[in-house]
């Protein structure tokens, strides 16, 4: 039995350190990063050390392929109370990114889902939060095929690992509003 969640295409598994070498191929594209929010990968150590101390929640997912469960195209994580946006215990917020070769076949979606799933069926979250920046068109597309609704913006967020301020926008999907569109 392999060890996450299963989707159709894709595996979500936790992350490895031997993940580090496809992770650093995946995260140095500047194209990748920053627009989430952190500057490109500058090596595989750095890669390591991401794995070992950003990725280590207990719900942070490598993205897989089915037929190549070993190889990562990107994360997905919920992230549990005590985060940026999610303060309650049945509350979490969802982060996500993926390499830059596999965009716009419909894999952040799809991988969301079933960690949506999870969130609300398993983990008893009511209510799941995902903030994205001002310019992340591909955030917003997933967002709106995810079902979740703006909450609100803001026009100066800190950006730490960038040493920059952003618009980011907030948006929310609840429990009620996940079953009424899976019903």
């Amino acid at each position: 039995m392999r060890e996450g969640l299963e989707t159709e295409r894709l595996i979500l598994r936790r992350w490895r350190i031997e993940d580090a070498p496809s992770m650093y191929e995946l995260a140095k594209d500047p194209d990748v990063g920053p627009i989430a929010g952190w500057p490109p990968h500058k090596n595989v150590e750095e890669s390591r050390s991401v794995i070992e101390n950003v990725l280590n929640g207990p719900e942070a997912y490598a993205i897989c392929f089915k037929e190549d469960e070993c190889k990562p195209i990107g994360c997905i994580e919920l992230k549990m109370k005590g985060c940026d946006l999610a303060e309650e215990d049945d509350e979490c917020e969802l982060g996500y990114w993926l390499g830059k070769h596999y965009w716009g076949q419909g894999i952040m979606p799809e991988a969301a889902r079933a960690l949506i799933r999870r969130a609300f069926e398993e983990l008893d979250m009511n209510r799941i939060w995902l903030g994205f920046y001002d310019g992340n068109n591909k955030s917003d597309r997933v967002r709106q095929k995810l079902g979740f609704k703006h909450q609100w913006t803001n026009s100066d967020v800190d950006v730490p690992l960038l040493n920059i301020h952003r618009v980011g926008h907030v948006n929310l999907l609840t429990k009620e509003d996940w079953e009424k569109s899976n019903d």
